[in-house]
């Protein structure tokens, strides 16, 4: 399967986590986003055991080399605690503008992780991407 077929039939769910509501502020806010910024998020299942040596290693892969890239800031990862979803883990990360979600998305290292470890190793995942809806002059 294509990589962007794979992206594009994963769906969506609502991921918790700091930042994903916030009210128009600045990026120096901590925990908020800037009305520019985007908020990406992931919830996914490994075909591992979780605790797993490959589990580990797929989590701090993925951390290494997805922070990497110059566009990101902010990434986390997540082990799941809810028992509302059957999802294992997330990663979340922030851009400052759709420029930069474009840059990663297109950039060699995420090209190459969702190709060589994203499609062989993780069994299901939902994907969204937030930016902060703007507050009306009548709030």
């Amino acid at each position: 399967m294509k990589r962007r077929t794979f992206i594009k039939n994963s769906g969506a769910a609502a991921i918790i986590g700091t930042g994903m509501v916030a009210n128009s502020c600045t990026e120096s806010n901590s925990g908020l986003l800037g009305e520019t910024q985007i908020q990406h998020g992931v919830i996914f299942s490994l075909k591992y055991e979780k605790g797993s040596a490959e589990t580990i290693k797929f989590l701090e892969d993925g951390r290494r080399i997805l922070s990497s890239i110059p566009t990101v800031k902010n990434f986390q990862v997540f082990d799941q605690v809810s028992q509302k979803n059957d999802f294992q883990y997330g990663f979340t990360m922030v851009f400052n503008s759709l420029e930069d979600y474009v840059t990663y998305n297109e950039h060699p290292l995420h090209i190459d992780f969702v190709e060589n470890r994203w499609m062989k190793e993780v069994e299901k995942f939902l994907e969204i991407d937030f930016e902060v809806h703007p507050v009306s002059s009548t709030e």
